[in-house]
């Protein structure tokens, strides 16, 4: 949605994570009841699940387990995508599995989220799954967690236990989580805190979890740079516009605007934007987000994957070895020195793995040296060569540009995924 020629933006796009059983699922399942974002036929439908597994009330976490096997196993094993919005903002979340052996999913889901919610039971503390998922967020360079102390009717909303957790968890992800942290005592069964402020909480002086969620700062991801990796050349067939010769992608990172002189890379040649098409209007600006369609002052020479970049500022770089922290995701492993379609924003090319410098352990952080390959769930930093350079910027700076996927050439699976990390020194 478009306001004064500007994308309204207010979209929050926010993973879970936990142990199992910590509430992930209820808890979303209470934000969509309570926040009455919740169709008719959708409750009628959970209403039903939950009379034929016996359930005496109804459970909301089926609103996101939405595949048999984890309703028959009471899990999440897949990644459950909903949206839901109020008059304040907009939301995609991500609910994202607990068990170990998914941790690529959890990876998958989280890769796009402004900001991660990691549950933990009030009875059981801080565990191994809250240190690897903290762990993992920091990974994906998620700057903004949300702790919500689950199940806080368990220990009678206990602020002591509540305070414990919350130094426990400080003290655990001290040495490696850079994020800013708060902390919210629920309970997702009940309602505490989740929409509306917990009166058996009265101890809590902060706001309840959707609240913060509609309020809390989201990076403007038009602040930086303009960059838009080319998807499709357009040159329509019709007598209308015949000398027609547009560039269509999504805007990654910053903004544009007819005049602004950009340079087209890897080539290096430079041109000024003389219009920006969106479907059918004329935009006076385009912001990160939008999917236009950009012509140019001058004819050059550009192809799908291309990348066209502000003139002025800092460039992306261009190389063919770069450095990845990898998560595998097939049971097939990675190999060194096998071929794999490398796929980079919209660019398309093959490349080969020179090395894989170590493994990390997710649960210890150590890490595991002289591996010959990874198998399903392993996370690695490895160094890969391409047969065309890649233009990116570090996933730090740029998760667009700073990440990848590998392809099995023989199955066209999507095997894994790679964020550009600046070499170890």
């Amino acid at each position: 949605m478009r306001n004064n020629g500007y994308l309204d933006m207010r979209l929050l796009r926010f993973t879970t994570a936990g142990s199992v059983d910590d509430g992930k699922s209820t808890l979303i399942g209470r934000l969509l009841y309570d926040s009455k974002s919740i169709f008719e036929d959708q409750m009628e439908a959970v209403e039903e699940a939950s009379r034929s597994r016996g359930n005496e009330e109804v459970n909301l976490a089926l609103l996101t387990d939405g595949l048999r096997a984890e309703r028959e196993q009471g899990i999440t094993i897949d990644v459950a995508y909903r949206y839901f919005a109020t008059p304040r903002r907009k939301f995609i979340i991500a609910d994202t599995p607990g068990h170990i052996q998914y941790t690529r999913n959890m990876v998958t889901g989280a890769s796009t989220a402004d900001l991660a919610i990691i549950l933990i039971d009030a009875r059981h503390g801080v565990v191994e799954q809250t240190v690897r998922h903290s762990w993992l967020a920091s990974l994906l360079e998620i700057k903004r967690i949300t702790v919500c102390v689950n199940k806080m009717d368990l220990v009678d909303f206990s602020e002591e236990v509540f305070e414990k957790i919350k130094d426990d968890f400080l003290a655990m992800s001290a040495p490696f989580l850079q994020a800013e942290v708060n902390f919210i005592p629920i309970s997702a069964k009940l309602g505490d805190n989740v929409v509306e402020r917990s009166a058996n909480m009265p101890w809590h002086k902060g706001v309840p979890l959707l609240e913060f969620l509609e309020t809390v700062e989201i990076p403007d991801s038009w602040d930086g740079p303009f960059r838009m990796s080319v998807q499709y050349v357009v040159r329509p067939i019709s007598s209308k516009w015949p000398d027609f010769r547009g560039y269509a992608g999504r805007i990654c990172q910053g903004s544009v605007k007819p005049g602004d002189e950009v340079v087209v890379l890897p080539s290096g040649l430079r041109s000024k934007v003389t219009g920006i098409r969106l479907g059918e209007e004329t935009l006076d600006k385009a912001l990160a987000g939008e999917s236009v369609t950009i012509t140019l002052a001058d004819d050059i020479d550009i192809s799908r994957g291309d990348i066209l970049a502000a003139a002025e500022g800092n460039m992306p770089q261009a190389e063919q070895v770069v450095n990845l922290n990898v998560c595998w995701f097939r049971s097939s492993p990675l190999v060194k020195g096998k071929r794999y379609v490398i796929r980079h924003a919209t660019q398309e090319t093959v490349g080969i793995v020179k090395s894989i410098e170590y493994k990390i352990n997710v649960s210890t952080r150590e890490r595991e040296y002289d591996c010959e390959s990874l198998g399903m769930n392993d996370i690695a930093r490895v160094v890969l060569k391409t047969a065309d350079p890649l233009i990116f910027e570090y996933y730090k700076d740029n998760r667009t540009m700073g990440s990848l996927i590998f392809i099995d050439p023989g199955t066209n699976d999507t095997t894994g995924a790679g964020m550009i990390v600046p070499e170890e020194i």
